[in-house]
């Protein structure tokens, strides 16, 4: 969403700027914010939060991975004693240098995802951000509230409509998220709240008609 962006310094570190970053709704203070796709568990996050070390600037260019050298054949010496000036024989190659100690870092939730998880999240964050298509026949349409009384109707346009149902669509799945991330929460626990959100999904299933593709329409429990 580049409504979320708008308001953010052009080029500024900030999580609004990051591919990884997902806006969603604008909280009570009418401020962009969404989850972190690597790490859902720290809940919804300000477009202008600071940034973390995973950060993937979207104004530029991917990295390339690093080509792999090639192979080079050395030439073979000759083992042996190597001899200093005054006789004396040079000391043996020391003990090779220890690792960078970076890589023990704590990287928080990332240890927990399998490379699956990861590559897909990676490859959602990279696609261009694209909301679901209303099916044709309903552009431009108008829904009609039509009172009992002799009150006037009220009209919503249908894209209006639509994009208020798939805002909604978008945090059910952010709070789905959130539930398999929660680190408290027993197994029964989650399963029991996320039986509340499939009888949501179920209950919104009349919406399921705006939307042209089946792949992003509502899937409540089935039988």
């Amino acid at each position: 969403m580049t409504e979320a962006r708008a308001a953010l310094p052009p080029g500024a570190k900030l999580c609004g700027h990051c591919r990884i970053w997902k806006p969603t709704h604008k909280n009570a203070a009418g401020v962009w914010v969404g989850p972190c796709r690597l790490q859902p568990g720290r809940g919804d996050i300000a477009a202008s939060a600071p940034i973390c070390s995973s950060y993937l600037p979207r104004d530029e260019a991917l990295p390339s991975a690093p080509r792999t050298p090639a192979p080079t054949r050395r030439r073979a010496r000759q083992v042996g004693p190597r001899r200093r000036r005054g006789g004396a024989a040079a000391a043996r190659p020391g003990v090779p240098r220890p690792l960078n100690p970076r890589h023990d870092e704590e990287i928080g939730e990332l240890a927990d995802m399998t490379r699956g998880e990861l590559i897909e999240i990676l490859r959602e964050a990279l696609e261009p951000e694209a909301l679901p298509e209303l099916a044709p026949k309903w552009e431009g349409g108008t829904l009609i509230l039509k009172p009992g009384n002799d009150t006037q109707p009220k009209e919503i346009p249908l894209d209006q409509l639509f994009k208020k149902v798939v805002r909604i669509r978008d945090q059910l799945r952010v709070l789905e998220q959130k539930i398999n991330a929660h680190k408290t929460l027993s197994d029964a626990e989650k399963v029991d709240l996320q039986a509340y959100i499939t009888r949501c999904y179920g209950s919104l299933t009349t919406f399921n008609l705006l939307f042209r593709h089946e792949a992003d329409r509502f899937k409540g429990q089935s039988g």
